[in-house]
């Protein structure tokens, strides 16, 4: 009897053991990873923001959190003029840093079109990890350390997905609107992609924000989807970015062209509009083949598309599109990546890979890596500054 309850734990314990090691490889195998160690420093509240609305055409109201779970939160709240420079900061707890900024009226529609043989460094799907995007910077000397723009004339190509999943949205958000005014002093360019989670913000979708943001919201007397609505500083800046840029013959974009678009005569300014026009509307399938319905659609749209890795495309249909807009290849993010990699002959260059979060860990580790283009020589970039050419 004891012989048989023995051998039967042990038929037991090896199933549960092979079941462990196929969905470990499952995991592994698309790129995945677990996540342990969770940092409570997460959900910290004190000095976050700032969370910036129109009271009215004419008032912003520059919101900031105080206080704890014990003692209670309240709310640092001012208002400013609209037209008003606003002298500002954006604290991140688990250092205990921040870095300042100014809140400027001026909300400029970005050009579609750049040439200028300046260097390209690329990066997609940050996932709200602001160490991580900071310190990647940092190790590619966009930034140095006192968080100072050296990338000269360069461009800094955000791909999409900077959004969600993790707990330092705003502090993401605001270092990329900092960014912005750093580079344009020195001659540079950030240029902010739009991708699928963004639109989920704008649109106020959050099954993947984190829910450190309920509560944020609730604090400030809004609901989740007022945080980046047509009335939030932030919401009304991110609708202005577009979805598709040609930056010196190079596309980006979150998703991909679907191999369709060449049935319609549309340039990437009319693209970038018909997106723009509707950031604020969720999508939804019409019976009618349009150009409209293409370019928005949550399956085959520019923020969307992930044709080149899914679909059974030839060569012909991936360079359909690239050659519709006289481009040399297409950057993309959205797809999840092991590293960044040149695909389809050099025509596709994918730059989704897993980053490290900011307050847990991963197992498997994971590195951050994009892509430079300098002198039309394409590098992977690591995390500590190691280039790798493709």
């Amino acid at each position: 009897m004891k012989k048989r309850i023995t051998r039967y734990l042990k038929n037991v314990f090896g199933t549960i053991l092979v079941l462990l090691v196929i969905g470990i490889a499952i995991i592994v195998s698309l790129n995945g990873s677990f996540e342990y160690g969770n940092n409570p420093l997460n959900i910290n509240l004190e000095k976050e923001g700032p969370y910036v609305f129109y009271e009215n055409d004419s008032t912003l109201n520059v919101n900031y959190i105080r206080g704890n779970k014990t003692d209670g939160f309240y709310l640092d709240k001012t208002e400013h003029a609209v037209n008003e420079i606003i002298p500002t900061t954006c604290y991140f707890p688990l250092e205990a840093s921040s870095f300042d900024f100014n809140i400027k009226s001026e909300i400029e529609i970005p050009e579609t079109t750049y040439s200028d043989n300046q260097p390209i460094i690329a990066i997609s799907d940050i996932e709200s990890s602001y160490k991580t995007f900071r310190d990647f910077l940092i190790a590619n000397k966009v930034i140095d350390l006192n968080l100072k723009w050296i990338f000269n004339q360069g461009h800094l190509v955000l791909v999409g997905d900077f959004v969600d999943r993790d707990f330092s949205t705003t502090q993401v958000l605001w270092f990329i609107y900092k960014l912005e005014q750093d580079a344009k002093r020195q001659g540079g360019k950030v240029h902010f992609i739009i991708g699928n989670h963004e639109l989920y913000n704008m649109q106020g979708k959050y099954k993947s924000a984190s829910y450190k943001y309920y509560g944020v919201a609730s604090i400030l007397g809004k609901q989740h989807h007022d945080l980046y609505n047509e009335n939030s500083f932030l919401g009304k800046w991110m609708a202005s970015k577009n979805t598709m840029e040609l930056i010196n013959g190079h596309l980006f974009a979150h998703g991909g062209i679907h191999p369709d678009i060449v049935k319609y005569d549309v340039s990437i300014e009319k693209i970038n509009q018909i997106n723009r026009e509707n950031y604020y509307h969720s999508y939804y399938p019409k019976p009618e083949e349009t150009i409209e319905q293409l370019i928005l659609s949550n399956k085959n749209g520019i923020c969307w598309y992930r044709g080149y890795f899914n679909d059974d495309l030839s060569q012909e249909d991936v360079e359909k599109g690239i050659k519709k807009f006289n481009a040399k290849d297409i950057i993309v993010g959205h797809t999840l990546q092991w590293s960044v990699k040149k695909i389809y002959d050099g025509k596709v260059f994918a730059i989704d890979v897993k980053h490290p979060k900011d307050y847990n860990k991963n197992w498997p580790t994971k590195e951050s890596e994009g892509l430079l283009i300098k002198e039309n020589i394409y590098f992977r970039l690591k995390s500590n500054g190691k280039k790798i050419e493709l």
